[in-house]
């Protein structure tokens, strides 16, 4: 099972029923944060649609089917049970959320964790949805759906438009980690560039580049992660100025200031941009160019609620803190508009407990000190 994952389940451990019971309390959210929408199951990747409205990839509440003895299982936190109970979510500028699709695949580690995930990310090309599956494939009981990137259509069906999983059983990557090793992969985030969608995967640890053709669909790694930084648990891509930025989560125990922000070529040339931050599960580039992470847990050696930080990377990756006690935050997106959303309690917490909170960064807008690192 991936490091991401068997973290997040001896969280889950950890807390025990308490927070599956949903009597873990939430620490009072700063002044320049605030909720807008509630009513979400795992939320994670999101992102802002032509209409305007904010799309929301979750987890669902994973089910109960098992593929023991179907197919190889996963490691350590398996055997998963898989069910059909992911979705999308579209939340309005009033916070009102209504389902877009249901009935997507999900899956759950084995109890008393029953940590859970589904559909990882959302994506647009034109006014077209699409989302990234990353709780399919018979390895997380799901057997008849494998992991990829799915079309949805205007009338609430879908269709498979990337089969991930049998890319990834087809060309392996150089050092994957037997004892974290998952046969259908954990695929994570997501973005569009010039009408192709470039996927990162944690586990196996590669960006790959998805083509949808008129004649046919293009599969093709644009960096073996493993091959050069090993087993990093990368999680989190955006894009600017022609390269892509990802950071990584890091294995555990959680050492402070030991992730990443990786600067990779559309080539495959990858070096380290920015040093010193922690178990980064969001990045993302202001509208005005400033560089933004999303540290899920911070001070504490496995991930712990209400210590989410985000913080600002500025020119001589000097890192300034934006905001604070984030409750186990799984991904961010800016809205047109500047203001920063953020996937809020995206694990580890009950049924419709997950939220989107708005977080306030006009003060360091002001700021014109940028991150550049335009050296290539």
């Amino acid at each position: 099972m991936t490091r991401m994952y068997q973290t997040l389940l001896i969280l889950a451990m950890l807390l025990g029923a308490t927070v599956l019971a949903g009597t873990l309390a939430q620490a009072q959210l700063p002044d320049n944060v605030e909720v807008f929408a509630t009513g979400l199951d795992n939320p994670r990747g999101l992102k802002f649609g032509p209409d305007g409205n904010l799309y929301v990839a979750e987890g669902g509440q994973g089910g109960t089917n098992s593929t023991i003895g179907e197919c190889p299982q996963v490691p350590g936190a398996g055997p998963y049970t898989g069910g059909k109970t992911a979705r999308i979510s579209r939340i309005a500028s009033d916070g009102t959320r209504t389902t877009v699709i249901d009935g997507l695949p999900s899956s759950q580690t084995h109890p008393p964790a029953s940590f859970v995930s589904g559909v990882a990310d959302v994506a647009f090309i034109g006014s077209t949805l699409y989302g990234l599956l990353a709780s399919a494939g018979c390895s997380h009981g799901v057997p008849d759906v494998p992991n990829g990137i799915i079309r949805v259509h205007d009338d609430g069906t879908w269709t498979l438009v990337a089969d991930l999983s049998a890319f990834q059983q087809t060309f392996p990557v150089q050092n994957p980690e037997p004892a974290d090793f998952e046969p259908d992969g954990t695929w994570y985030s997501m973005v569009v560039v010039d009408g192709s969608f470039y996927a990162l995967e944690p586990n196996h640890g590669e960006l790959d580049k998805i083509s949808l053709g008129d004649a046919a669909l293009h599969i093709r790694r644009i960096s073996d992660i493993s091959a050069s930084q090993g087993h990093v648990v990368p999680t989190a891509v955006t894009f600017r100025h022609g390269n892509f930025y990802v950071g990584n989560l890091t294995t555990f125990p959680l050492v402070q200031g030991a992730a990443h922000i990786y600067k990779i070529s559309r080539s495959g040339r990858i070096r380290i941009a920015v040093s010193g931050l922690t178990n980064i599960l969001g990045v993302a580039f202001s509208p005005h160019g400033h560089l933004y992470v999303l540290e899920n847990t911070t001070g504490n050696p496995l991930p712990t609620p209400n210590t989410g930080v985000i913080v600002r990377v500025t020119h001589g990756e000097h890192l300034e803190t934006v905001t604070t006690g984030l409750n186990l935050p799984t991904a961010m997106t800016f809205a047109p508009d500047g203001y920063l959303y953020v996937s809020n309690c995206g694990y580890g917490c009950p049924p419709g407990a997950g939220q989107v909170v708005r977080v306030d960064v006009t003060s360091s807008e002001n700021n014109h000190n940028v991150f550049d690192d335009d050296d290539e």
